[in-house]
């Protein structure tokens, strides 16, 4: 058995170093698990990041693990939502609060499994993560790790508060607006988008979550992601590790948003910061203005994200038994649903035109430069109840858009992005900055990932509610 303050001390380390114990011999997969449970217990209470413990489950596999594995036997949580055998998947709804554990697990979990990961649980998320907060009227909401009046991102915000705060090395996040880079920025983590079909399946067919969600485990260490795309690609492949002699790169970097605004000042700090670092390290950086059409990006990004509310609503219509819909949905998810009740056909045909036409753009873009930096957010995070989902629609309505105005490009272009933790807002909170490349060109972030964790290290960065603290 693990005492706390080993337990404590295992969280600092990031997966790698995690499953080095266990392949040493050291600790048991076991043990592991032990530590991660511990961990959970004393600080989630404070953080509400986990929703669902299947912590017997997981003893009860680490202690018939097999396999030699890179990461075997280092425990990790799920994204609500992301089905697994023995779990339930609630989605963070209120419809789905009696369900019954799946009987089968997706693709994308299965692989997991089948490389040696032990999983705990589920992590909180916002109902059908259709926010870039985490604040569920079903769970209640998941709180920042640095600064608990504050929110952990959306929709994976469970999953970043866990990574940062030391409870788990790895926890699945799933992104189809931003969802991975936005809590990866607000909690100070790791987080990769990858290219549209560069992991295998992790959910149902589904048209409009084929066309805009990747999937990932958010971590605290590049090496960790590095091997969580490798593991998960249709091909399985070797992960990568970092070559200090990769090529230089040019780099454009833009700061503002769709619509033309610029990010709050905290945040562009932050993005020139980042642009000088990449200078320092040899690497040809340009301030340029926005190189697509970013009115129409917004446009098609809003109307298939109603579009897709609508369908959840509908379905969730269908399966409800007794009651009123309204009383088991939230206002934030039966509105946006109802305001694609006036779309045409013409509007259908028009997000995926736009979309088309922003992915010209880049291929562009990318043919005179291999990066594009710029904020993941306009705002650093926000605090909680900003974007609750029982505000009043139509000024959540523009807030939420607004705060997510550079994110949602790579889920419509198919292209990459990652949001890389490299410093800090005046206020001790962390600003991510996103570093997108071209489609199928992930493996060419993580290199540049690599490169800036290097030069920049934030292994040794735990905010207050952490086992680092």
């Amino acid at each position: 058995m693990v005492n706390s303050r080993d337990a404590l001390a295992i969280g600092r380390l990031d997966a790698h170093a995690q499953a080095d114990l266990v392949r040493s011999g050291e600790l048991s997969a076991r043990e592991l698990v032990e530590a991660a449970i511990a961990r959970i217990e004393a600080l989630d209470p404070a953080l509400n990041a986990v929703t669902y413990r299947a912590f017997e489950q997981a003893l009860q596999k680490a202690s018939t693990l097999n396999g030699d594995s890179a990461l075997r036997g280092v425990p990790y949580l799920l994204k609500d939502g992301m089905d697994y055998a023995g779990m339930p998947s609630r989605s963070g709804s209120r419809l789905k609060k009696n369900a019954p554990p799946m009987s089968t697990g997706s693709e994308y979990s299965n692989r997991l499994d089948r490389a040696g990961l032990i999983p705990l649980g589920k992590t909180n998320a916002p109902e059908f993560g259709l926010l870039p907060t985490t604040e569920p009227v079903l769970y209640g909401p998941s709180r920042n790790p640095w600064n608990v009046a504050h929110s952990s991102g959306g929709s994976s915000g469970g999953a970043g508060a866990v990574v940062a705060s030391g409870m788990v090395a790895l926890a699945h996040a799933a992104d189809g607006g931003g969802s991975i880079r936005i809590p990866a920025s607000c909690c100070g983590v790791f987080g990769l988008k990858s290219s549209r079909g560069a992991n295998v399946r992790a959910r149902g067919p589904h048209i409009i979550e084929d066309f805009l969600v990747g999937d990932t485990l958010l971590s605290r260490s590049v090496r960790d992601a590095a091997w969580a795309f490798a593991v998960t690609a249709p091909e399985q492949k070797q992960p990568l590790t970092f070559n200090p002699k990769s090529r230089r790169l040019r780099i454009g970097f833009a700061l503002e948003n769709f619509n033309d605004e610029q990010p709050s000042p905290d945040v562009a700090a932050v993005i020139r910061r980042s642009a000088e670092l990449c200078q320092r390290l040899g690497h040809t950086v340009e301030e340029i203005k926005r190189p697509f059409d970013g009115p129409a990006v917004d446009r098609a990004f809003k109307l298939i994200w109603a579009y897709l509310a609508q369908d959840l609503v509908s379905s969730s219509r269908a399966s409800l038994r007794e009651g009123r819909l309204e009383d088991v949905l939230e206002p934030w998810t039966m509105n946006l649903g109802a305001s694609s009740e006036s779309l045409t056909l013409t509007d259908v045909d028009r997000i995926f035109v736009e979309a088309a036409t922003a992915g010209r753009a880049l291929e562009a873009f990318y043919s005179r430069y291999d990066v594009l930096l710029t904020p993941v957010l306009r705002h650093s995070p926000l605090p909680l109840g900003a974007l609750a989902p029982t505000q009043a629609f139509e000024p959540m309505y523009a807030r939420m858009f607004d705060y997510v105005s550079y994110t949602p490009l790579q889920n419509l272009t198919g292209t990459p992005a990652m949001s890389v933790p490299l410093y800090m807002n005046e206020n001790g909170l962390p600003v991510g900055s996103m570093f997108a490349a071209g489609r199928g060109r992930d493996e060419l972030l993580l290199q540049l990932a690599f490169e800036l964790e290097q030069a920049e290290p934030w292994a040794a960065r735990w905010p207050k509610f952490s086992v680092g603290a």
